[in-house]
């Protein structure tokens, strides 16, 4: 009788209990706490039922439009960050790049920094009479350029949605890296022989090999948008007015 080996259950372990205590104990006591009216300034927790829920739906915030906006988020987010990534991932993998890691790692850095902290610093170099954005394109003429990227109805969310794609694209380039990199030479070299050019060999190799990368980074883009908060309420706070809000910024203005 074969002895059963036990490594690999041992290697999960950790990432379970880390799992467990980090995310999911958390995410039970949160629900838990939705029930209550504890708060952060009293030490006194009492069950309230469903009245934090029928506050968050009976207030006289526009819900429809917060909803929309966070499907709109999310959509755009998903395939803006899977289109780059994908892109920058096959021009970073190309013989006619040089010092392909420093570029890599000019790309993924921004993944590091906090939501927080880049919409903050955004939020600066994205003002409209002293941010560097604006003050470049009057210094070199182009004045007529010059916006008010975060507080104009029409480039609010454009300008939300480029700040995050240059945080998000370098994750999902380094994944998709990795997935052009488990990818056999013998397929292009085939491919080749048959008369396949780049696009050819693109659609008829590369992306069927990626579609589970492409799956697994699509999943966790649109889990990202759905719970967006933080570098939508760095930079906007949800506005003008209430144009950029989401589900997750206008549930902290009720409770707030």
């Amino acid at each position: 009788m074969k002895t059963k080996k036990l490594y690999p259950t041992w290697f999960t372990l950790g990432a379970l209990i880390f799992y467990l205590g980090l995310f999911f104990l958390p995410g039970i006591m949160g629900i838990g706490y939705s029930f209550t009216d504890w708060n952060a300034y009293s030490s006194e927790v009492n069950f309230v039922g469903w009245k934090n829920y029928l506050k968050v739906f009976e207030g006289g915030t526009n819900y429809g439009m917060f909803i929309k906006n966070t499907f709109l988020f999310t959509a755009v987010s998903s395939i803006t960050k899977t289109t780059l990534g994908i892109a920058l991932a096959i021009l970073l993998t190309s013989r006619m790049v040089k010092m392909k890691s420093m570029h890599r790692m000019l790309v993924f850095l921004p993944q590091v920094m906090s939501f927080l902290i880049i919409g903050l610093v955004f939020k600066n170099i994205l003002h409209p009479s002293r941010g560097f954005i604006n003050i470049t394109l009057k210094a070199i003429g182009l004045d007529f350029l010059a916006q008010n990227w975060l507080g104009d109805l029409d480039f609010a969310f454009k300008s939300i949605f480029a700040v995050d794609a240059w945080k998000g694209t370098g994750y999902v380039m380094m994944v998709v890296i990795a997935g052009l990199n488990s990818i056999s030479a013998t397929y292009y070299e085939a491919a080749e022989l048959d008369g396949a050019g780049f696009w050819s060999k693109f659609r008829y190799v590369t992306l069927p090999l990626l579609k589970n990368v492409i799956i697994s980074v699509t999943v966790l883009n649109i889990t990202y948008g759905f719970r967006v908060f933080d570098l939508i309420y760095s930079l906007t706070n949800g506005g003008p007015g209430n144009s950029t809000g989401v589900i997750n910024t206008a549930v902290y203005s009720e409770f707030k």
